[in-house]
């Protein structure tokens, strides 16, 4: 919806000031006051916990801002909306369900030292592992989705065995707009559209926000709440429903938010949050989708940070969620999935990301240096819908492509039922020739967040670390995939595995190699890092897993000052990046 909205307005011309009502509308209310409606039946589930955390669910820290009376007005409409229009909520857009146990938002946390370290944190840990994920900074009265809240960065920065933790909020144009309005304002495409009358509903009152020039649309509409990239020494919060943030990590371990950054794309554009770097040439490979045909266009990035020309793809005849992709030394793979954008859903009150069940998923095949969207060629793959691309190199002199991904099923509980989907990894080999593709699992169990050594991108690698569901999204621990052993008749080809402590969760495992300029180096030699935490303390941990371990054992672990919520995407930022 964020895309469709930047769509639909652009043809406007605004300029955003919340501060100062237009002079389209001039009204003078005293008080607006809305009688509450009898209680909503709500659909009671166990998918997500339910104990209360010790923590506020109210992460704002300084008093609302004195909102403006057409602030006042506008919230209020949304209130009438959320109390006599909704509904009753499902469980996956409930806030009571969705934002309860770990998944409950928090404050920021200023750098702190954390002086309770067990074990030796490593030398080669010298930076900043960061992690971003959905964090609202409102507790939301109305539906919400987890994929909707506010990109929160949470920041171990490491040096001479010590420790400092900081959490911040990417202070996107939405995040500031709101904060400064004092309520939520944009409209949240995974959660807004609950039955035809609450979805007109919200769309005439985002029109009139609009029109009445409370928020620019132009200025971007996402949360950049998904992951994070290094681009040419430069660090970056990605949410593939707008723009990258540029954000940097200061000498004592605080998270700026420098800005959005538009020598990406133009107003209402977007880009994807999970680029590609290929570490020989440093060109980072990025795509963008769209509600409007070309549905996808792909551009590259040099290694000096300057946009390329985009390659429009014109083969893809609908708009899709295209999450991910994986490149090679000479391609780009793209999914197209069964997971497709229809806004005209709206109409019907439903959301626009909608599952077509009759559609046969597919991956296509583009060359890195392709200057049109004339020789993208795809290949049928029925029952693969990838959402998260582990890597991809070439065989056979260019003759095979493998791809090495994850495959959600059953697909049509992604969008409202995480907790039963189990998601495999799979390797994808695809013949250039006759287009023809053979495809097999690579381990046993409900895996997903799959990551390798960052060097190996776009080359054949050996190791996989893959997150466990326990279910989805909470990772009760990792596993340690050799692809090597993913011969035609392979089983599990599992070599390693850490299950958590009972009631102890994590997230995406992310790799930090041990002598990351040493070429004569292991592909696993290095330590796998991430946040863990404890359901029955309600303490975080940051840990540290010895990578190339039977056991993956756990060499460090660092108590948090504070409680670090469930998320998605991380990155390691060494101390001498120019981030």
């Amino acid at each position: 919806m964020e895309a469709l909205s930047s769509s639909f307005l652009q043809a406007y011309p605004l300029n955003h000031t919340p501060s100062s009502p237009s002079p389209i509308l001039k009204l003078k209310i005293s008080s607006v006051q809305i009688d509450e409606k009898q209680a909503k039946t709500y659909h009671q589930t166990t998918f997500l916990p339910q104990k209360k955390p010790k923590h506020s669910h109210n992460p704002n820290t300084t008093t609302p801002p004195k909102p403006n009376q057409i602030s006042k007005i506008f919230a209020s409409l949304d209130n009438f909306i959320t109390d006599f229009i909704d509904l009753p909520l499902r469980p996956s857009i409930d806030p009571h369900h969705v934002l309860s146990g770990n998944f409950a938002p928090v404050p920021e946390h200023p750098p702190t030292p954390c002086p309770e370290v067990k074990g030796t944190l490593p030398l080669a840990l010298n930076g900043t592992y960061i992690r971003n994920g959905p964090n609202p900074q409102f507790f939301p009265r109305g539906p919400y989705h987890m994929f909707d809240g506010d990109g929160m960065l949470h920041a171990v920065t490491v040096s001479g065995g010590r420790a400092i933790f900081c959490s911040r909020f990417v202070k996107t144009y939405k995040y500031s707009l709101e904060k400064e309005v004092g309520s939520p304002v944009i409209l949240n495409v995974f959660s807004a559209f609950n039955g035809l009358p609450a979805s007109l509903a919200r769309c005439s009152v985002t029109f009139a926000r609009f029109l009445l020039r409370q928020y620019d649309p132009r200025r971007g509409v996402g949360g950049a709440n998904t992951s994070l990239a290094l681009i040419s020494g430069k660090l970056f919060a990605l949410g593939e429903s707008d723009l990258p943030y540029r954000v940097e990590i200061t000498p004592d371990g605080d998270i700026v938010t420098i800005g959005r950054h538009e020598a990406f794309g133009e107003p209402y554009m977007t880009m994807t949050a999970h680029p590609k770097t290929d570490a020989e040439t440093g060109e980072v490979f990025a795509f963008r989708h769209s509600i409007n045909a070309p549905y996808l266009s792909f551009f590259r990035i040099n290694a000096e940070g300057i946009k390329q020309p985009e390659i429009p793809i014109a083969s893809l005849n609908e708009a899709s969620l295209v999450h991910d992709f994986a490149i090679t030394r000479n391609y780009a793979v793209f999914p197209d999935p069964q997971i497709v954008i229809k806004p005209a859903e709206i109409v019907r009150g439903r959301a626009p990301l909608r599952i077509d069940a009759a559609k046969v998923p597919r991956l296509g095949i583009v060359r890195r240096c392709e200057e049109s969207g004339g020789e993208m060629w795809w290949a049928d793959v029925p029952g693969f819908n990838m959402m998260h691309a582990v890597n991809a190199w070439e065989e056979d002199g260019g003759d095979t492509v493998v791809v090495v991904a994850s495959n959600v099923q059953p697909v049509e509980h992604v969008l409202d039922r995480i907790d039963l989907i189990h998601s495999s990894v799979e390797r994808v080999e695809i013949n250039v020739g006759d287009r023809s593709v053979r495809r097999r699992a690579v381990a046993v169990g409900n895996l997903d967040f799959a990551v390798i050594n960052p060097a190996y991108v776009a080359k054949k690698n050996r190791y996989v670390y893959a997150a466990i569901g326990a279910p989805m999204p909470k990772i009760g621990g990792v596993v340690k995939i050799d692809l090597s052993l993913s011969t035609k008749d392979s089983g599990d080809c599992t070599v390693a595995r850490r299950i958590y402590a009972p009631g102890c969760y994590g997230g995406e495992p992310f790799f930090v190699a041990r002598e990351p300029d040493n070429p004569e180096a292991a592909e696993d030699d290095g330590y796998l890092v991430t946040y863990l935490h404890d359901e029955n303390s309600e303490e975080s941990k940051f840990i540290v897993m010895d990578a190339k371990s039977p056991n993956l054992d756990v060499i460090a672990a660092v108590k948090l000052p504070g409680r670090v919520p469930y998320g998605f995407h991380g990155i390691f930022v060494p101390r001498n990046t120019n981030s």
